[in-house]
């Protein structure tokens, strides 16, 4: 099946797909070539990402300052949230817990207990190593410290065309071929229905066994030439609209993304080496785009860089990511806004499944196809509902928020809301991409306070939780000295060239 793997576009996942595939080939004998056109262009708006990158990169060989530095990046700590739940909030959603487990229960059932004891007035953050960092700007990898102070991950912050340029280099250096040009159509075998051949302009005609779809949100391979249906989760995620654009640095070089509330939406803001990168996510139903623009404009904390980018899309993923020979991956497949930086999440482990199924010879068994799907699309879900759980329990007057608070829930994410709502527990479901310590980060940092914890929780007495609680916040304070400022640290170890 996989003699000759054809990756449909270019781009950051594209190109991922290329140095992955030329990794970890199928057989040795197998060929891959990427089609792209510079025409086309790419949308590279995933400029931040989750510690599992650090894998893909160390899977591919990629040494991490030299990676930082060819991509002008930075690191990220967590998203720092302002005014989510109502006006005037500020929480962070951190890459690390809040602490060791108490007689086997998580830290925050008990942080609530000394809370409704009054014992306790710090918030939730004041326990989390990647909040109290991010506060005072400073980074550096664990290692550098020792104790529960270490224990916290990170990712970086980048500017995607330079990485898929980057991840370009690693693939042709192992025998990736790329082919310049547009796809006119794709040829189907009258018999099994797989595609056969892709046509080019030029009247060009390349064969394949495999086609991965990397052709944004045209989908042309899964979505048009398959006639794969898409999901559309608009009813629960209505913004369909953003712009982005670059400033110049200014202010705080700081180690986490921003993402801060408005009205009808929220905006981002990505501190790169060079620049900084910004983005106003919004629904077209309550702000038009002239207003959309001028809020951008009137919230970047430097000069702009050229004119925002216009993006429309629509939330929601295909019905199937794999039907007969072609795997969507990217945007080809589904699509979430980048409030927890999931775009290249998605990409690496669709990629990566995709690869631990895929077999050397032969055509895949129907039960593996369906094992993917399955897989891909319980991931897909969890991660809308935990997007839509940032937006469901705000507080905030403005009728976007109203209405986003009346939306009627998938039934997955009422039952985990009512479940933390009467004792503080997350139940987690099959292809979770983020742990309870992610939904306690966010339900406790809008003020979803609930009613109860669990009773277990009551067993240890109240004095000596409250002498835990102050040895680790004494731990974590004494061991941030320790860490160099992030500005520094870049400066120090993966400074890029001028652009």
């Amino acid at each position: 099946m996989a003699e000759h793997i054809i990756i449909a576009g270019g781009g950051s996942a594209g190109w991922m797909a290329a140095a992955l595939f030329a990794r970890l080939r199928p057989a040795p004998d197998t060929r891959i070539t990427l089609v792209e056109s510079q025409a086309i262009g790419t949308i590279g708006v995933g400029e931040a990402t989750v510690p599992i990158l650090r894998d893909f990169n160390r899977l591919l060989g990629l040494h991490e300052p030299d990676f930082v530095a060819a991509t002008q990046g930075s690191f990220k700590l967590g998203i720092e949230f302002v005014g989510w739940g109502e006006a005037g909030n500020r929480h962070f959603h951190g890459f690390g817990d809040f602490g060791a487990p108490i007689e086997g229960l998580a830290p925050h059932h008990h942080w609530l207990r000394l809370r409704a004891a009054g014992r306790i007035a710090d918030p939730i953050d004041a326990w989390s190593m990647p909040a109290l960092a991010a506060a005072q700007d400073r980074f550096a990898p664990p290692e550098a410290l020792r104790g529960e102070a270490a224990e916290y991950r990170y990712a970086y912050h980048f500017d995607a065309g330079l990485y898929a340029q980057l991840l370009r280099s690693t693939a042709e250096a192992r025998g990736v071929t790329r082919i310049e040009g547009r796809i006119l159509a794709a040829e189907r075998d009258p018999a099994t229905g797989d595609l056969a051949a892709l046509q080019l302009d030029g009247e060009r005609r390349i064969e394949g066994d495999l086609f991965i779809d990397c052709t944004g949100f045209a989908s042309r391979l899964l979505g048009e030439a398959l006639g794969t249906p898409f999901v559309d989760w608009s009813r629960w995620l209505p913004a369909d609209r953003a712009l982005a654009q670059g400033c110049t640095r200014a202010g705080r070089f700081t180690p986490f993304t921003r993402a801060t509330a408005h009205a009808v939406g929220w905006q981002w803001r990505i501190p790169l080496q060079h620049r900084t990168g910004n983005g106003l996510v919004y629904s077209s139903a309550y702000l038009s785009d002239d207003e959309a623009a001028a809020q951008l404009a009137a919230n970047l904390d430097g000069e702009p860089l050229g004119d925002p980018r216009p993006l429309r899309f629509t939330t929601g993923r295909r019905d199937r990511f794999w039907a007969h020979n072609v795997v969507a991956i990217g945007l080809a497949a589904g699509f979430m806004e980048p409030l927890e930086s999931t775009s290249l999440q998605l990409v690496q482990t669709g990629l990566v499944r995709l690869a631990e199924l895929l077999p050397s010879q032969g055509a895949a068994d129907p039960a593996v196809v369906a094992e993917y799907n399955r897989a891909t699309i319980g991931e897909y879900d969890r991660i809308r509902d935990f997007l839509i759980a940032h937006y469901c329990i705000s507080r905030r007057p403005e009728p976007f928020w109203r209405d986003m608070a009346a939306v009627a829930l998938p039934d997955t994410l009422a039952h985990k809301l009512a479940l933390w709502d009467a004792i503080a527990r997350v139940p987690l479901y099959d292809r979770e991409s983020h742990a309870e310590v992610s939904w306690v980060a966010v339900l406790l940092g809008q003020g979803r306070i609930p009613r109860g914890h669990e009773p277990t929780a009551d067993r240890p007495p109240l004095d000596a939780l409250d002498r835990l609680f102050a040895q680790r916040q004494a731990e974590l304070e004494a061991a941030l000295p320790r860490l160099p400022a992030h500005d520094h640290f870049v400066a120090k170890t993966c400074r890029a060239t001028a652009p």
